[in-house]
C-alpha cells in the first residue's frame, strides 16, 4: 500500500518526490572522500539518532561499499565514545546487522522508496 501512495505522488510531484534517494546517489559517490567513508559518517549519525531502519540499510550499504569489520568498529566507536551506554546499546544493532550480513543473511530495509522511475 504505502509504495502505491509512493507511486501516486511520485507522478504528482516528480521534482520533489525521489529527491532524497537522487541526492544520496549523487552523495554516496566516490570523489574526494571514498563513498565507503561517507556512507560510515553517515551511519555515525543514524546510529546516534537511534533510527533502525536506516541503521540497517546504512550498515548493509556499508557493507557493500565492502567497509571491513574493523573500519566499521573504529565508526561505532565514535558512536560509544560520544553516547555512553546508549550509543553502545545502538551500536551493537549495527554491528548484528553487519555480522548478519557476513553470514549471508539478508537485510530488507531500504532508505525512502527505490523505484526505476525516482531516478
Amino acid at each position: 500500500m504505502a509504495e502505491n501512495l509512493y507511486q501516486e505522488l511520485r507522478k504528482l510531484s516528480p521534482k520533489v518526490s525521489g529527491g532524497l534517494v537522487r541526492m544520496r546517489e549523487d552523495t554516496f559517490k566516490d570523489a574526494s572522500v571514498p563513498a565507503k567513508y561517507k556512507i560510515l559518517a553517515v551511519l555515525v549519525a543514524v546510529v546516534v539518532t537511534k533510527y533502525e531502519p536506516c541503521l540497517r540499510a546504512y550498515t548493509r550499504m556499508a557493507y557493500q561499499a565492502g567497509v571491513t569489520q574493523g573500519e566499521l568498529v573504529e565508526f561505532l566507536n565514535v558512536v560509544i565514545t560520544e553516547g555512553g551506554c546508549l550509543g553502545e546499546t545502538w551500536a551493537l544493532k549495527a554491528f548484528e546487522t553487519y555480522n548478519n550480513l557476513q553470514a549471508g543473511k539478508e537485510v530488507k530495509e531500504d532508505l525512502c522508496y527505490k523505484t526505476e522511475d525516482n531516478q
